[in-house]
């Protein structure tokens, strides 16, 4: 065996010249930078995001456009037409189509995507998810309006 020189070390103290250290303040103001920025990008990408969503808004003189929506109708298989009323019935949808064939044959509404209180009043196209309801016959949620008066 090797005789250990007592004057080697085994243990190395660190360099702590303070040439790699990262000061408090430094790294608060680089931590508050990225923060800022991923602010920024993520408020740009929210707003890129919602100018793909074709929107009908109201304008001064109640013209509505003609569809608005998201226009996907691989995801919104379901599609009924029909004069939009206000009202659901019984807590199912805030709006219904009146369709011919009476009250049966309405088709209550929700909508997560479009205002369809701009479209009341209106012969509409609708596509959407059919929902299971309690009270309604058929309750479906709008993705997509297309006026057709």
């Amino acid at each position: 065996m090797e005789n250990i020189n007592s004057t080697q070390k085994l243990i190395h103290n660190l360099d702590s010249s303070g040439q790699n250290t990262l000061s408090y303040p430094k790294f608060f103001s680089i931590l508050l930078i990225i923060i800022l920025a991923g602010g920024i990008v993520g408020f740009i990408l929210g707003k890129t995001a919602k100018s793909s969503v074709v929107t009908g808004q109201k304008s001064d003189n109640k013209k509505v456009e003609k569809t608005a929506g998201i226009a996907d109708k691989k995801t919104f298989k379901d599609k009924a037409e029909g004069k939009l009323k206000e009202g659901g019935v019984d807590g199912e949808g805030n709006f219904h189509l009146e369709r011919p064939g009476g009250e049966s044959q309405n088709v209550y509404l929700t909508s997560t995507t479009v205002d369809l209180s701009q479209y009341v009043g209106k012969k509409i196209r609708v596509w959407g998810e059919t929902f299971q309801a309690e009270k309604a016959g058929w309750l479906m949620d709008v993705g997509l309006v297309e006026v057709l008066q």
